[in-house]
């Protein structure tokens, strides 16, 4: 029996469907949430309002909550019960908060809240203004002012302590930070990483091949375009003075960072003065995040730092499945390197990150009084 090209990809969409059509069995349901929170001290990279920092965030629901298929895009960001109610014990949960690759979004990273959530966690990840497919367009700045990101993981933090729904829920003392790809500098810049855009500029005059080099397929603009505009934008001249400061939010009290870039752009002591846990995984195969010019060295430099290599794993093997149109429209960003399966390797890193999430809170009762003043000043 033979089928036509259009009634061979229906059976397969069917089948694709059939295969993904019940929630996965968990500890607890998976609730999501959206909030719109804006930084009132910087401005939007458009027009003249707040920076915007669109979150999601993920949460344990009580048990029975109807959890569904969610897609975004040409991904599927896993399966999670809108508004759902949160369990009522324990009464303070840890909380993550996650940083997106370049140009990628919050849902890109639905594996992992998802994994963190349904073990009691409470996870929060940012869209990260300009360099969001989760917005209308990509806005230049947003790809080579990487230090902003760093401000709205700590804004988001100040929001969702002050929050009436979320903030008494939060455990200040058990605060983490994970990402993934421009993502995993941003939580290492949160973790005290600081930037050396000078130090950056002289290593890709020396080596322009590099992918810190270049801008990812995302981009509709040219390097040169976005130093033109860091030229003649004021804001963005305020920025890049601004780089080189320390954006330790001392409230983090550990980091794991997926395929990290952006290691020829970090300062070298800042690396040997971060003091909390850091781990770092990677693909072996990564050909966008080198680990042996990123993770490795970064690893290196951070006192204990641990560091994971993925045997045979690439660098987008970390974003959230893609369903049957994206295999076909975006094979770059679908499509894992032979014998990977992206769902088990997302399985074992969300497990690896649980693991280290609990091990690094672990002895960690209560906040401090310092830590509660900081709950009790965002709420004012």
């Amino acid at each position: 029996m033979s089928y036509s090209l259009p009634k061979l990809l229906f059976i397969m969409a069917c089948l694709f469907i059939a295969a993904c059509s019940e929630p996965p069995d968990r500890v607890n349901p998976v609730g999501r949430a959206f909030a719109s929170f804006v930084d009132d001290e910087r401005h939007s990279w458009v027009g003249t309002g707040s920076r915007p920092l669109r979150t999601t965030i993920w949460y344990p629901a009580v048990a029975g909550a109807r959890e569904s298929d969610w897609r975004v895009g040409v991904f599927r960001a896993g399966w999670t019960a809108r508004e759902a109610d949160m369990i009522d014990n324990p009464e303070q949960l840890p909380l993550v908060v996650m940083s997106h690759g370049t140009g990628g979004a919050a849902a890109q990273l639905s594996w992992l809240a998802e994994h963190l959530a349904s073990n009691g966690f409470l996870v929060a990840a940012v869209n990260h203004h300009g360099n969001t497919a989760a917005e209308e367009a990509y806005v230049p700045l947003g790809f080579i002012l990487w230090w902003e990101r760093a401000r709205d993981v700590s804004v988001v933090i100040d929001k969702l302590l002050a929050d009436s729904r979320f903030g008494h829920r939060i455990d200040v003392s058990k605060i983490g930070v994970a990402g993934f790809s421009l993502g995993g500098y941003t939580a290492l810049t949160t973790a005290g990483a600081r930037t050396d855009r000078d130090q950056w500029q002289r290593y890709c005059a020396d080596s322009p091949g590099d992918q810190a080099c270049s801008l990812p397929p995302e981009a509709t603009f040219s390097m040169a375009d976005m130093e033109r505009l860091v030229e003649e934008n004021q804001n963005a001249k305020a920025s890049v003075e601004r780089s080189h400061e320390s954006y330790l939010d001392e409230r983090v009290r550990a980091a794991y960072a997926i395929a990290p870039v952006l290691a020829s752009a970090l300062d070298a002591q800042s690396l040997r003065d971060i003091s909390i846990p850091v781990r770092i995984v990677v693909g072996d195969k990564d050909d966008q995040a080198n680990p042996e010019v990123n993770a490795i060295p970064i690893q290196e430099a951070i006192p204990e730092a641990e560091l994971q290599l993925l045997p045979g794993v690439a660098h987008y093997t970390f974003l959230a499945p893609c369903g049957l149109k994206g295999r076909f429209l975006v094979r770059q960003l679908c499509k894992d390197p032979h014998g990977i399966d992206r769902h088990e390797i997302h399985q074992e890193v969300g497990a690896d990150a649980l693991e280290f999430f609990n091990d690094s809170f672990a002895g960690v009762t209560s906040a401090n009084k310092s830590l509660q003043r900081t709950r009790e000043n965002a709420g004012r």
